[in-house]
């Protein structure tokens, strides 16, 4: 049944008359126009693990400096994420995500002609400013602008076409990096932002910002063509009013902390946190270990391919299950799963069982930041504070991401990677219980409705894994 409240006074409703369009020509650009700078973003994050294999094979590197590199660009993306969360909650979305967009790919072109790693490390400090930062402002943008009773497939599709990067970043190494060297990939990356950049200038303002704003001529005026594109309001139904909590909720970060908010803003930090840090404390560590345990360069690059074959796949799984059966069991499942495929991985007797089991890996991992990362967290706060909660999950992610690059170091010279994956597999276990017995559904809820029910129980954990929610 749909959400039905008193209307906030001096509004337009913006997000009942989003809500109730049908979705089509508009919805599919806006989705093209966001995923294309992400696909890039996440392009330049995942090349990483195979530049860093090709750095340590060349001799120009080693674990070590690997872990310095992979620590600054945590760190620079610590950076952009706190800062995408403010600009884009006080100055727009569309002005976080064009500032962000330039800032990775100029960095990336100029890591073309790096001299050496303190210079690289330096540049990638750079370009995780703005690595950071896009993640943030894409999905919860577009979330802004998807009807809720499409809003997990759509913004899953994101993280679908997002991370068509891992495969695609896997299968351009294997091209470019024994024929043209690592100095290619960073070419593509930064001629990929910067043509992304030119065409996402025209990308409209997020309606229920600029009305949160008290922005309403423009919200307006953009709202109008928005209907006009989607074929008009003559056939639509009349708009739910917009409820008035909604519209007071107070435009300032320590809302976050509030006893309205606590609850929702610890899901979220939890949820960034184990995402982040064990996609990027072992997955990311992956073809280094594959070179640590005698591969090739060129298999080691093979392998990879391979496995990253499973992030689309796992993207996909998230799309499909978040509407249907909800996000946290869709949380919960795919924590349980990369906990289990992760621990297995450690003991994989043979490399085609090794490639097997780290598809697993990836499709469990991936789908996971689909329902998790990319749908979940956008939802969990209101529209005035949106980024800027988003924002302080991704950073928080980013940092302990950052200090766990020196404990993989550690926890592999002391038990290989048996001893990594169990460590991981014990964060995404944590994360499975929480969000079972503490998580809040936000399946198929407008974003204003989440927004007035702040505080609301837990369902049965039992029931809810059982059970397929109804809307």
């Amino acid at each position: 049944m749909a959400d039905t409240f008193t209307a906030a006074p001096g509004t337009i409703g913006a997000g009942a008359r989003l809500d109730r369009l049908p979705l089509g020509t508009f919805h599919r650009r806006i989705l093209a126009l966001i995923a294309a700078g992400m696909f890039f973003d996440a392009f330049d994050i995942y090349l990483q693990g195979s530049l860093l294999g090709a750095l340590v094979h060349d001799g120009w590197s080693t674990p070590a400096i690997n872990a310095s590199f992979l620590s600054k660009t945590f760190l620079g993306m610590l950076i952009g994420a706190c800062a995408a969360g403010l600009i884009g909650d006080r100055f727009g979305r569309r002005a976080s995500y064009q500032i962000n967009l330039a800032i990775f790919g100029l960095a990336s072109l100029a890591a073309v002609f790096a001299p050496n790693m303190d210079t690289l490390i330096a540049l990638r400090f750079v370009m995780g400013i703005g690595l950071g930062a896009e993640i943030v402002v894409g999905y919860g943008t577009l979330a802004e602008f998807i009807p809720p009773s499409h809003r997990g497939r759509w913004v899953g599709l994101l993280s679908l076409f997002t991370n068509l990067a891992v495969t695609a970043t896997g299968f351009v190494s294997l091209a470019v990096i024994p024929t043209l060297g690592w100095r290619a990939m960073f070419v593509i990356v930064g001629l990929g932002a910067m043509a992304v950049w030119v065409a996402r200038k025209n990308m409209p303002e997020s309606p229920r910002w600029l009305e949160s704003r008290g922005r309403l001529a423009e919200a307006e005026t953009i709202l109008s063509a928005i209907e006009a594109e989607c074929g008009g309001t003559a056939n639509l139904p009349t708009p739910n009013p917009s409820p008035a909590a909604a519209a007071q909720v107070p435009d300032r970060l320590s809302y976050l902390f509030s006893a309205q908010m606590l609850r929702r803003t610890l899901l979220a930090l939890l949820t960034g946190v184990t995402s982040t840090t064990v996609l990027y404390g072992f997955n990311g560590w992956l073809p280094t270990f594959l070179v640590k345990q005698g591969h090739g360069i060129v298999a080691t690059l093979a392998f990879t391919a391979v496995m990253g074959l499973g992030a689309p796949v796992g993207s996909l799984l998230g799309s499909l299950i978040a509407d249907r059966y909800g996000r946290r069991p869709g949380i919960v499942a795919l924590s349980l799963s990369w906990a289990a495929f992760g621990v297995c991985y450690a003991y994989a007797g043979s490399n085609a069982l090794l490639m097997a089991i780290g598809f697993g890996v990836m499709v469990s991992a991936y789908g996971l930041v689909s329902v998790g990362y990319a749908i979940y967290i956008p939802e969990l706060f209101p529209t005035q504070v949106r980024m800027r909660g988003a924002g302080l999950a991704g950073a928080a992610g980013r940092l302990a991401a950052a200090g766990a690059q020196y404990g993989v170091v550690w926890a592999f010279a002391f038990g290989g990677v048996a001893a990594v994956s169990a460590g991981m597999a014990a964060l995404l276990v944590i994360l499975a219980l929480v969000v079972l017995f503490a998580g809040v559904e936000t399946r198929q809820r407008s974003l204003e409705s989440l927004a007035c029910k702040l505080g609301e129980a837990a369902p049965d954990p039992v029931g809810l894994l059982l059970v397929r929610e109804n809307p």
